[in-house]
């Protein structure tokens, strides 16, 4: 087992890593960018290492300056966390050759699930269904219109580099391709400095769903059953639950079955998540695989009762499998208390938390770094909190998330516990009855 492992990132995830890191008397070190200086993880943390400004390029970026970090520290594991260089194959290939265990999956497995055509072409070949389109990336808008009339309108344009929504656009008739095309892959050089564009059917009303995999280093990938993550906005999730109201006891068999078959085909190691739309009749497709620890492993861990990261730190330092997949034991759902005004587009609230309390009883856990008197900064993502309960049927799960929701006090911030509360009043939400669009027809009520 590591000695001594250093967390390459920040915030609420930090301080997840670094408890579990010290149950099983692993000793951490954080790192922190000088807008980070107060964060809860650097106060918990056996070390801290201050890498730069708050600018994340010259922080939490840094390839260099984490390095330095961990040879200063004689750390000898990385834990990358979600976001920054989590799925960095470069930087897991450096730790590497430095004798530093990337406590993740190995940078060629990165690589391989990273590209988006390399990863459908990987799933082909592994029997997992995926969704029909381009059988690669597209030379011009004049290609994409050939491939459209073959695969049937709507599409969606897609960036080979893409993720979180950049470089995608849905088009619904052909005359609409190259204006999209132009944007899409704009999009997608600004954003990821790679253009490439492939192109894909568009699924109408389709839940997203996503299975929970773990991979040991002897070949063994087991599934921990699914999240449901369909309520988003831009593509970006809010809530997420386990199980979904809408997966059927057979299906949840035959996705986590593709699950596996796409972690053993690239004879996956670490904590994974493979995602999927699933269309109104229940067909589903795969949509990529995030080679990381997920936000919303919390979900996973409150209806199995098992602790992910320590997982993660066991696989990656040869633990073996028992080969046991997993079904939910209770219901939860998750809700991202995020710093920003949902009366005001969702608009980021940067700024003081003047007071804060985060509600308690059975059932209720809240992940966070936050505290009153703590400053959010401007410079990273708006997620302050993650508000997860659970109980034994959806209902009383609901029911629950009401009453923590209405605890939840964040005082000189605005909070998106506004929007939270009044979801889980929505008839359609309580029923199970939504998808990805959901939101594009929930109205907030007026602030009060």
């Amino acid at each position: 087992m590591f000695e001594k492992i250093l967390i390459a990132n920040r915030g609420e995830i930090a301080l997840r890593v670094i408890r579990t890191c010290k149950e099983m008397g692993i000793k951490t070190v954080a790192i922190y960018s000088k807008a980070d200086a107060d964060s809860l993880h650097v106060r918990f943390a056996d070390e801290a290492v201050c890498i730069g400004p708050a600018s994340s390029a010259e922080s939490y970026l840094s390839i260099p300056k984490i390095m330095a970090a961990v040879e200063i520290t004689n750390a000898d594991a990385v834990h990358p966390g979600y976001g920054f260089l989590a799925e960095n194959a470069e930087f897991a290939e450096i730790c590497t050759e430095y004798g530093i265990k990337f406590i993740g999956p190995s940078a060629d497995m990165i690589r391989r699930m990273g590209d988006k055509i390399t990863a459908k072409e990987t799933m082909i070949k592994a029997n997992v269904p995926v969704i029909p389109g381009s059988g690669g990336l597209l030379k011009s808008a004049a290609e994409a219109k050939v491939e459209a009339k073959e695969v049937g309108y709507p599409i969606i344009l897609k960036a080979t580099a893409g993720g979180g929504g950049k470089g995608m656009r849905v088009v619904w008739k052909e005359e609409d391709v190259e204006e999209n095309w132009n944007k899409a892959k704009a999009e997608a050089k600004a954003s990821f400095g790679n253009d490439g564009i492939y192109m894909e059917k568009f699924i109408e009303e389709p839940r997203h769903i996503e299975i929970q995999v773990v991979g040991d280093q002897h070949g063994t990938v087991v599934h921990l059953s699914e999240r449901d993550c369909s309520i988003q906005r831009r593509h970006q999730k809010l809530v997420e639950e386990s199980p979904s109201p809408f997966v059927t006891k057979s299906l949840r068999k035959a996705m986590g079955e593709a699950a596996i078959n796409a972690g053993k085909a690239i004879n996956y190691e670490g904590v994974g998540t493979v995602e999927f739309l699933v269309d109104k009749y229940k067909k589903f497709y795969f949509m990529e695989m995030n080679t990381r620890i997920q936000v919303e492993h919390t979900v996973t861990e409150e209806v199995i009762d098992h602790d992910l990261i320590k997982e993660q730190i066991k696989v990656a330092s040869g633990y073996k499998l028992d080969g046991k997949n997993y079904i939910p034991k209770l219901h939860a759902i998750e809700c991202r208390i995020n710093a920003e005004d949902p009366y005001n587009d969702f608009r980021p609230n940067p700024g003081k938390i003047t007071s804060f309390h985060s509600p308690k009883g059975h059932g209720v856990r809240v992940d966070t770094h936050v505290y009153a008197g703590y400053t959010v900064s401007p410079y990273y993502d708006s997620m302050i909190a993650k508000l997860i309960c659970k109980a034994q049927t959806r209902e009383e799960c609901i029911n629950k998330m009401r009453r923590a929701l209405q605890e939840f006090i964040v005082e000189g911030i605005k909070t998106t516990v506004p929007f939270h509360l009044q979801l889980m009043d929505d008839p359609k939400f309580q029923s199970g009855n939504f998808n990805t669009g959901f939101l594009a027809d929930f109205e907030l009520k007026e602030e009060v």
